[in-house]
């Protein structure tokens, strides 16, 4: 490396660096209490963890999940992604996933944004691209896992436009002006990143990705109805086989084994905020035993109900 080019890669980073202590000051103060802070700005949540924590079951939606500070692993069915400062995840379809910090402390926080999603943002927005959007003729897909979860980096124009979207927060009245910009410049960012090519297959209407999304949508709405991997095959339009293939590679697990997980955390859900019993919630999303509801409960989330949910009760903070 010359060294004109050596002294404009160290000046990047220092730019980089720069922008992310600011960043990391904002945070600091607008995510005061631990877990998910939601913020004045529709679909932008800021999260905080002060310790490294157990892993925490969620359901992600479609969203930009970036870290800012600190280490996190997650788990999606058979695959485990880590990611760190400067990285961002972006989830196009809703995926349950089971998250862990690795790394943070009372000095030095774990510390991200997520920005909510709406499909058709993205869809429109691809409509605009047209064949300007690079990696469509390349073929370029996600560099770590083939599925509906994609890890990425920062570059410098992303770290930027993020930095301006928090800053916000300080600025209400430039808010309903500026947020839009924003929020429509990084979606544009990362659909015209490394990731851009997997998030535009769910937003083109024939992909099979897009099919398999709208499979998803059915089961989040219908997970606590029998499973029938024909009628989901006829309503997406595809063979069971094509069905059953594509869904695994985009969310790493089974279609019977998405539904499982999806009604274990709503039923975990109905425990925790409405008091249900384990035979209540069980019943509640589909299950037919409550012996064997508590089981598979069990196997997830490594406590029977009862006991967890006291646990979790008792728990100063909210998993994140």
């Amino acid at each position: 490396m010359s060294i004109e080019k050596r002294a404009e890669f160290n000046s990047v980073a220092m730019d980089v660096e720069s922008i992310r202590q600011k960043l990391i000051a904002s945070l600091m103060r607008q995510a005061p209490e631990q877990g998910l802070n939601e913020t004045v700005l529709g679909g932008l949540s800021l999260i905080r963890c002060n310790e490294p924590g157990a892993c925490a079951a969620s359901v992600y939606t479609p969203s930009l999940n970036f870290i800012i500070q600190g280490r996190k692993t997650l788990e999606l069915g058979d695959r485990e992604i880590s990611y760190m400062p400067l990285s961002y995840v972006a989830t196009s379809v809703h995926l349950p996933i089971l998250g862990r910090v690795e790394d943070a402390s009372l000095d030095t926080p774990f510390l991200g944004v997520k920005i909510t999603i709406d499909p058709q943002e993205v869809a429109d927005l691809v409509m605009e691209l047209g064949d300007k959007a690079p990696g469509v003729e390349a073929g370029y897909d996600c560099p770590e896992v083939s599925c509906g979860l994609c890890l990425t980096k920062m570059d410098y124009g992303m770290l930027d436009a993020l930095n301006r979207l928090v800053s916000l927060l300080d600025s209400p009245k430039d808010v309903p002006i500026l947020a839009p910009l924003a929020r429509r410049e990084i979606i544009y960012r990362a659909l015209m990143g490394e990731i851009g090519a997997r998030m535009r297959k769910f937003a083109m209407v024939d992909s099979q990705a897009n099919r398999v999304s709208r499979v998803i949508e059915v089961l989040k709405d219908r997970f606590s109805e029998p499973l029938r991997i024909s009628d989901l095959a006829d309503q997406a339009n595809m063979s069971e086989s094509s069905l059953y293939h594509s869904f695994k590679q985009i969310t790493r697990m089974s279609p019977l084994q998405f539904q499982k997980k999806l009604r274990l955390h709503e039923a975990r859900r109905l425990m925790l905020t409405e008091g249900l019993e384990a035979a209540s919630a069980s019943y509640r999303v589909g299950y037919e035993s409550p012996s064997h509801f508590s089981r598979e409960y069990s196997r997830m989330f490594g406590l029977p109900p009862r006991a967890d949910v006291i646990k979790l009760r008792g728990e100063q903070r909210v998993p994140a």
